[in-house]
């Protein structure tokens, strides 16, 4: 896809904004218990540090784009995400989305591990934003591509990692959703799974659906994706074509 391309599919009202965004964490230096203790007594207090994981990041994410966020290991990539899915809020700076969104960050999350499978589809499921009659209606294709069969209603305590993963993939793709954010999700399962995740992604998105997906997987990201942003420290350094963000990262 040719820059102007990019640019014309963005003039499409945009489903996500990231307005002059930035995101700090505190960083507490380490200290051993005795030089805790003795800092505690003496009235000293534990210095902390500020880590920027980013830095005044914008960018527009026009309705029915699949977009990568590109990035070496502490850039910035996943604090992105978790800002837009509303896990995390921004220290300065607008996020903005529009419509219904469904993330695929730390798959899983909302499952309890003392319920069965059975009950944990309908608990994520509503956490994800779906009520019962949706759930109902949808609760036999959950079942069917996670694939997990008579283990259904097992805990998921006794699930494999495997087992367990593929149950809430299935279940955060087949909720009703506008923007899908993915986070590295798709190295769950064996090979053949794998493959019938990406499967579902491109169908949703050929469906309309805006993407936004973090992945150390190139290959991938090239084919589910036509834009790919490149960040680095915190910062966006390049945005365009996805072919071209790859050679960028390649190089760093």
């Amino acid at each position: 896809m040719s820059q102007s391309q990019i640019t014309a599919q963005t003039a499409a009202p945009p489903s996500i904004i990231l307005d002059g965004v930035s995101k700090r964490f505190l960083k507490r230096n380490s200290h051993s218990f005795k030089e805790a203790f003795v800092g505690w007594i003496k009235g000293k207090k534990v210095r902390a540090d500020t880590f920027t994981a980013l830095d005044d990041l914008s960018f527009q994410i026009g309705e029915g784009e699949s977009v990568a966020v590109l990035g070496l290991n502490g850039s910035g990539k996943s604090t992105t995400l978790k800002l837009v899915s509303g896990v995390l809020e921004p220290d300065d700076g607008r996020v903005y989305t529009r419509g219904r969104v469904a993330g695929l960050i730390e798959v899983g999350a909302g499952f309890h591990p003392e319920l069965s499978g059975r009950e944990n589809v309908y608990l994520n499921a509503a956490i994800l934003g779906m009520n019962k009659k949706q759930i109902d209606e949808r609760f036999d294709d959950i079942v069917a591509f996670s694939e997990i069969g008579d283990f259904i209603d097992q805990e998921v305590k006794h699930y494999s990692s495997g087992m367990f993963m593929r149950l809430a993939f299935s279940v955060a793709i087949h909720v009703e959703l506008d923007i899908l954010l993915v986070d590295e999700v798709l190295s769950v399962g064996d090979a053949p799974f794998r493959a019938k995740c990406a499967d579902k992604i491109k169908e949703l998105t050929e469906q309309g659906i805006t993407m936004l997906v973090v992945s150390h997987n190139m290959a991938m990201v090239k084919d589910l994706c036509q834009r790919g942003i490149v960040i680095q420290k915190g910062k966006k350094i390049f945005d365009g074509p996805i072919d071209e963000a790859v050679e960028l990262l390649a190089v760093k």
